[in-house]
């Protein structure tokens, strides 16, 4: 082999090696923007704390309703990706501010008293029929003006939402269904297209989206879809109702 063959395979081999370790940095400068970003959207950094806020099954002597179990299912790998710590904590017996931790609050209203208090504070624009009697409007969403009545195993809707609010600013998710299977799809959702949504409306940016939960009796939480995005509606307090005294 004479100098030029083997400096041409020097050569070579340093570029090989050169080449190598630029995509190894660059491979990793990736991971770690995607890393930061997933933190910054759920506001999860390194070693945080957040609240997981489920119902209470009231007919298993105040259990996790087993819905809620697997909703907690989907956001546990979300949580440990971003290098974070869980407390778990009952939406009837919560009693604290928001802002200061991320919170991920599950369940309707009738069923976690939380979750009702951040309807009222946060989505003033929505109101869920929680008649006890059967009727066509029960458990229904009212979402400014625009009505979402339940078929029960065919047609189930449920609000996915992360807003900010506070001092600190951390997001609270919230997972509000007209049935509690609609917490597990909506939560899967939002582990699934976590990318999707900080794109499109900001690592630290609200929203508000109606989704639909299809077949729920055949498909379980598997079938679901985006009815549409109700954040100005949901955020926008409904008018009170006036009455007129007859003269």
């Amino acid at each position: 082999m004479n100098d030029d063959v083997r400096t041409l395979l020097i050569a070579v081999a340093a570029t090989a090696v050169v080449a190598l370790a630029l995509g190894w940095l660059l491979r990793g400068y990736r991971q770690d923007r995607s890393l930061r970003r997933l933190q910054t959207f759920f506001g999860l950094p390194e070693n945080s704390e957040c609240l997981l806020v489920v119902s209470r099954d009231t007919g298993t002597d105040g259990a996790i309703a087993r819905n809620d179990v697997f909703a907690l299912l989907e956001l546990a790998a979300v949580i440990a990706n971003c290098g974070a710590k869980a407390s778990l904590i009952s939406g009837e017996t919560a009693r604290q501010g928001f802002g200061e931790r991320t919170e991920f609050c599950i369940g309707g209203p009738m069923a976690n008293r939380r979750m009702a208090a951040h309807l009222h504070s946060l989505l003033p624009g929505v109101a869920v029929n929680t008649d006890a009697d059967p009727g066509p409007d029960r458990g229904a969403f009212l979402i400014g003006t625009e009505r979402y009545r339940l078929e029960n195993g065919s047609v189930e809707h449920v609000l996915l939402a992360r807003l900010t609010a506070g001092q600190q600013g951390r997001p609270v998710f919230l997972a509000c269904g007209q049935r509690s299977i609609t917490a597990q799809a909506a939560t899967r959702y939002l582990a699934k297209y976590h990318t999707k949504l900080a794109r499109k409306y900001g690592s630290g940016g609200n929203f508000c989206l109606l989704l639909k939960v299809v077949n729920s009796q055949a498909y379980g939480p598997d079938v679901v879809e985006l009815v549409k995005d109700v954040t100005r509606a949901a955020t926008t307090p409904q008018p009170k109702l006036t009455t007129s005294k007859e003269s």
